[in-house]
């Protein structure tokens, strides 16, 4: 009987260990999987002339797309792995970052044909200890990221500013170059409207939380219209059209990165304000399904509107800083340099060339291909902030 009871203690034991090694495991996998694809091709430092380092120094550097409050890091603190933070955005000389809110992405996720019945969130979501309600509400998911981005502002000493308006951004801008003073302006938006969750109040539930870029659709297609990458690749749907209307109404400004072609051509037949793609690349570089065409890049510019180029293979076809000068020369070419930004895609699930302390190999990579000084600011940063200046809500 001893010997019994002495046996079921060990199972027991060895089991409470098991399931306690299978935590641990689990709990530090978003950690590992951060790690593992958000990954850098060439690790800092990077060397640039001295040329392009004093005017980079100068510049307004503006990054319209970074998914970073998705993973397991806090923003205020350096890390060695992943592609931003605040101190490495500071080391690159940023002094805007869009920061976005990704909230459901299918399994087996690609860029030609994704259904929207599976779901990659839940689990990285659980393994973080997010809250219970994030387990199932998509619209709790977002409202969960836009909370630590507001936390990390408030504890960021002056660092991180979070603006939501014209009159803020205006204040941000007072004491000259925020980069230049250890400062990092944000800006919150999300990637793909499904936090909707097919329901139109939900958009001042957004509004409230900070939100003011509004990517339609990601990886699937949704209640508002088609993906690129979804199933169906379609328009806008009557509540896509509805949602675009209040969108504009609030002055939350529409984002068509990942939208199907019909989705930006029902976007641009009735927009009345201008549009911007955060993270895209051309289809005259590097054709894909998410790539724009000429006459797309066109039609946005007509808007007044801009588009981000991103630093990701799927964007540039290959890892390398010549892709993305190409890329942003060839939408200056067709629509005109005030119309081009940059979109990285940092902490996007994506590997990039380099990290955000890496910027200034583009700076230099703009001067190479014998972009003005006067173009390099509008590229880098400025287009950035005078769309922001006139589109954010006043107040």
């Amino acid at each position: 009987m001893v010997k019994a009871v002495a046996r079921r203690r060990k199972r027991l034991i060895a089991l409470a260990a098991l399931v306690l090694l299978a935590l641990a495991v689990f709990f530090n996998l978003p950690g590992f999987v951060d790690a593992r694809l958000n990954a850098i091709a060439t690790a800092p430092p990077y060397a640039v002339s001295a040329r392009a380092q004093q005017l980079h120094e100068r510049l307004f550097v503006a990054d319209l797309h970074d998914d970073l409050l998705l993973w397991p890091r806090d923003p205020l603190q350096r890390h060695g792995h992943g592609q931003t933070d605040v101190p490495r955005l500071l080391a690159g000389g940023v002094s805007l970052q869009v920061f976005t809110t990704v909230t459901k992405t299918p399994r087996g996720m690609n860029f030609d044909r994704n259904a929207g019945d599976s779901d990659n969130i839940t689990l990285l979501a659980m393994a973080q200890r997010w809250p219970p309600r994030t387990w199932s509400s998509l619209l709790e998911r977002a409202l969960h990221q836009s909370r630590k981005l507001h936390d990390a502002a408030r504890d960021s000493n002056g660092q991180l500013r979070l603006v939501t308006s014209q009159k803020q951004l205006a204040a941000a801008l007072e004491r000259g170059l925020p980069a230049a003073r250890g400062q990092v302006i944000a800006v919150l938006g999300t990637e793909g409207l499904h936090p909707l969750e097919g329901r139109l109040e939900h958009i001042d539930r957004l509004y409230d939380a900070g939100f003011r870029i509004m990517g339609l659709t990601h990886f699937f297609d949704n209640e508002v219209g088609g993906s690129a990458h979804g199933l169906d690749k379609g328009g806008l749907t009557p509540f896509g059209h509805e949602v675009l209307r209040q969108l504009q109404q609030r002055r939350m400004i529409v984002d068509l990165a990942h939208a199907s072609p019909a989705v930006i051509d029902d976007v641009l037949a009735v927009t009345r304000r201008p549009v911007i793609v955060s993270h895209t690349g051309v289809q005259a570089v590097c054709p894909g399904p998410r790539n724009l065409s000429d006459a797309h890049i066109r039609a946005i510019a007509a808007t007044g509107g801009l588009m981000g180029m991103g630093y990701f293979e799927g964007a540039m076809c290959e890892l390398s800083v010549e892709r993305i000068v190409r890329s942003i020369r060839h939408v200056a070419q067709v629509a005109g340099v005030q119309h081009v930004a940059l979109g990285s895609d940092f902490d996007g699930a994506t590997r990039t060339v380099f990290d955000t302390t890496g910027l200034a190999l583009i700076t230099q990579g703009l001067l190479d291909a014998g972009f003005s000084e006067d173009d390099i600011a509008a590229i880098m940063g400025g287009n950035v902030l005078r769309l922001l200046q006139a589109e954010l809500p006043v107040e």
